[in-house]
């Protein structure tokens, strides 16, 4: 992986993660685009520059952080459904991870749900994430668990999970973004120990690329953050929906058109 490579997948990272197109989607296409032969440390790579992410969300949302303790507890209760089944669904999901067309499929089947969501849940009144319930937290992440499934976006479907328990678009964005910062570290710190544990060793060069990579990921999903709220305030996910089908469209048409598409 090049440096230019590395700041092109960084930026993909910071523009989707937050959104509800799904990264990992962005991230196969991309990689294959450029033609980035995966190996282990493209793998922890793409994990690993999800730091940048989580530290913008922190820094946006840096006097949330310390509003209570009440707070964390919420965000604990959201994250445990994602542990649970991460480690019970482990081996599904890596070989789901293996197969592109599920995340094309996966990315088609949301657009279709997001050109819907805005009617469905158009009445929401919950509108400060401080009004949430410890109930409300954990049915959310449990819709966070759908985004084991590759190109789902977990973003997407936080939120939905979010505006199906009566929050509005805006509160139930904000609780997904918080929800990221557990989950996001939690998969880091996992795929940083399993690629220690399998012997491997990060070389300077590849620090490098670590750090340019959180860097400009950090910066870009700055941005993304504060464009989504005032976007989703004011439209709602419809764009959203017909970007992840023709995404999603692209993708089938080059599998089946015999496109090796490069798995991440």
């Amino acid at each position: 992986m090049t440096i230019f490579q590395a700041i092109i997948l960084a930026i993909i990272e910071g523009l989707t993660e937050f959104l509800p197109v799904s990264s990992t989607g962005h991230m196969i296409l991309g990689s294959s685009l450029m033609g980035i032969q995966s190996d282990n440390f493209v793998k922890l790579f793409t994990i690993a520059i999800q730091l940048g992410a989580i530290l913008s969300v922190i820094v946006l949302y840096f006097k949330r952080f310390f509003q209570s303790f009440d707070f964390y507890f919420k965000l604990l209760v959201a994250f445990i459904p994602a542990v649970v089944f991460g480690l019970l669904l482990s081996n599904k999901i890596d070989e789901l991870l293996e197969s592109p067309l599920t995340v094309a499929i996966a990315l088609l089947i949301g657009g279709i749900i997001l050109l819907f969501v805005d009617k469905w849940f158009k009445n929401g009144t919950i509108d400060d994430t401080s009004e949430i319930k410890y109930a409300t937290a954990l049915k959310i992440g449990l819709f966070q668990c759908l985004s084991m499934i590759p190109g789902t976006s977990r973003s997407a479907a936080s939120i939905i999970g979010g505006m199906s328990q009566n929050l509005t678009r805006k509160a139930a964005a904000e609780f997904s973004f918080f929800l990221a910062v557990p989950t996001m570290f939690g998969a880091t710190a996992k795929k940083l120990y399993d690629f220690y544990d399998d012997g491997y060793v990060i070389s300077a060069e590849e620090v490098r690329l670590l750090i340019i990579g959180n860097i400009v990921a950090f910066i870009v999903a700055m941005l993304a953050i504060k464009y989504f709220i005032s976007f989703l305030q004011t439209r709602g996910f419809r764009l959203f929906g017909w970007y992840r089908i023709i995404v999603g469209g692209i993708l089938i048409i080059l599998l089946l058109s015999g496109y090796d598409l490069q798995v991440i």
